[in-house]
């Protein structure tokens, strides 16, 4: 790393005082019962209370943190693995990811490319779910893949692998936040379209759309209370949702369901690829993004009192109920469709509801059952705006961006990262200027979010398995010979996926239909790369800066936690 010591020690690691809403917190705590005329509340029973015992784990939780990585803990530990399971299937959803981008999927070869799809890609997403739920489970820091490449790295290349891995994160959840908020707009503008058959969706509309949505779902994650609350109602209303719509529309198809052929084997090409074999792979994409953000809760690390055990039960878990859910959904939908054609030609753009039409026989039903389906988007976007401001938060922490001075604070009123928020979902609204552009747009969003996110998860596993996976210190979780098979699974799948969903999605090729995805990352990479060489590795904050100031951290924190078990083994009672 270049750039002068007093340059970096200035602007990278200062060691203040903790001013975090969670340190308060405790400070208050302790200072209530240790000032002056509150001698009687000693009597109380601490020990047994919640409040007391959460907030001794928490100072223990905080102490293990600074003393492992050197990093200041700044956010509270209010997340339990209900509501992180919230976070991660709640933006992973795979059955609203399957009826988001059910024509796509139709288009390169039918409902059986959608169905073996789901079990083609839940099977790949397994072995990803192993690979980062063993590296959280070892090394839990909210910055995620570009945390643990800084760890594994060999010191050369550490700083610059880490700023690259990080960098493409990032882009990969605004590119999803993105691409959710399309889907959301596109569900809006085709609900009006389904009263209006004769009137075409207008691109500005969508666009319209989308700009209102991304300003009005800024506000969910403005607060840190309600966020944990937010996170399970977005899970249950995901998984009720997919219980009502998945009977009713069974129910009212009145026995008259399309043949397992239809379902299971039949193919039907409509991308103009003369391979059957590209075609399918083409499709693969958006049961690809139905289970893709996988690593949404390696960054909430910091704010679990056990990350070591509950984000790999929130990982595995989210595929899990992924598979079930997408895998049962879209076997029911395929054979309730009633006319296949019918979807192709609709101008609602939203052929799930067309779906609904079909079955139900009424618009107002086909309406009802779309709103629950937008119910669990605009869930799943919360959950999006949530994984991308702590990115851009732990990235900011370590000067990973432009402003991060702005970018790495946490707002003391709210607990959250109020700026990194607000700026990660004003490049969302940015990113939806290029729909207008082109209307393949959303297509290259949602490639460019799987491609990114993919690129970051092989990044440190490649230096895993160049240092050796016995090299590091194991967490709870960790599966051995299975952990390295699901490592090379990891990284064979990014390489597969980089070349393949690089293609365009039909034939023959047009401005306006081509895949843009591999202009988008060649762009982004050329920016970050003239970025490090121009200012990031004067700036850039690596273990070595953190590690050294472990020593007075660690005074400090264990200096709160003495103070707290003083007092709460004077509150127990005798």
């Amino acid at each position: 790393m270049s750039g002068a010591p007093s340059e970096k020690d200035s602007q990278k690691v200062e060691v203040h005082p903790a001013q975090s809403v969670a340190y308060g917190e405790l400070q208050d705590y302790i200072s209530h019962r240790t000032g002056a005329g509150h001698h009687d509340a000693l009597n109380l029973d601490a020990l047994t209370s919640a409040k007391g015992k959460k907030l001794l784990e928490m100072a223990q939780a905080d102490l293990e943190l600074v003393q492992e990585t050197g990093y200041k803990p700044e956010l509270r530990r209010n997340f339990s693995v209900i509501s992180l399971l919230g976070v991660g299937f709640g933006l992973t959803n795979s059955w609203f990811g399957i009826s988001a981008s059910l024509i796509t999927s139709i288009s390169s070869g039918g409902p059986m490319m959608v169905v073996y799809g789901i079990i083609i890609v839940a099977f790949i997403s397994s072995f990803i779910a192993i690979t980062l739920s063993e590296l959280i489970s070892a090394m839990p820091n909210a910055g995620g893949q570009y945390y643990w490449t800084m760890k594994l790295a060999p010191k050369k290349w550490a700083g610059f692998a880490s700023y690259m891995c990080g960098a493409f994160a990032w882009a990969g959840s605004v590119f999803t936040s993105a691409s959710v908020t399309i889907s959301i707009a596109s569900s809006l503008v085709g609900m009006y379209m389904l009263y209006h058959p004769d009137e075409e969706p207008q691109t500005w509309q969508v666009f319209v759309t989308y700009e209102i949505v991304n300003v009005l779902l800024v506000f969910f994650n403005i607060w840190e209370k309600p966020l944990p609350m937010i996170s399970q109602s977005s899970l249950y209303i995901s998984l009720a949702s997919f219980f009502i719509i998945t009977v009713v529309v069974l129910a009212k198809s009145g026995g008259e369901f399309q043949s397992a052929h239809f379902v299971f084997v039949e193919f039907t090409n409509g991308t103009g690829w003369s391979s059957g074999g590209i075609a399918f792979i083409v499709g693969l994409i958006n049961p690809n993004w139905s289970f893709s953000c996988l690593d949404a809760a390696t960054h909430l690390a910091e704010e679990l009192l056990e990350p070591r055990k509950q984000i790999p039960i929130a990982i595995i878990g989210t595929v899990i109920i992924g598979f079930i859910t997408s895998f049962s959904y879209s076997i029911a939908m395929f054979f309730c469709i009633k006319d296949l054609d019918g979807l192709y030609t609709s101008n609602t753009g939203v052929p799930i509801m067309d779906i609904f039409h079909q079955v139900v026989g009424s618009k107002a039903g086909a309406i009802g059952l779309e709103f629950l389906i937008l119910l669990t988007a605009i869930g799943c976007n919360i959950a999006s705006h949530t994984w991308q401001a702590r990115l851009c938060w732990s990235f900011a922490r370590d000067n990973g961006l432009p402003g991060s001075r702005y970018w790495s604070k946490v707002n003391a009123r709210t607990g959250v990262p109020v700026n990194a928020h607000i700026m990660s979902c004003v490049w969302c609204g940015i990113i939806g200027c290029i729909y207008m552009g082109s209307t393949s747009a959303y297509n290259s969003m949602v490639i460019g979010c799987i491609i990114f996110l993919l690129m970051s998860y092989s990044v440190p596993v490649f230096f895993l398995l160049l240092r050796g996976r016995d090299s590091i210190k194991h967490g709870p979780f960790w599966l051995g010979k299975l952990g390295l098979v699901a490592n090379y699974v990891t990284i064979a799948w990014t390489i597969f996926t980089t070349v393949f969903y690089s293609f365009p999605p039909v034939m023959p090729v047009t401005a306006g239909n081509m895949n843009y995805v591999c202009v988008v990352v060649a762009v982004f990479g050329a920016y970050c790369v003239i970025y490090w060489v121009l200012r990031g590795k004067h700036k850039f904050t690596t273990t070595d800066d953190r590690e050294g100031h472990i020593d007075e951290l660690t005074q400090q924190f264990s200096n709160q936690l003495s103070q707290l078990e003083i007092i709460l083994s004077h509150e127990k009672p005798v």
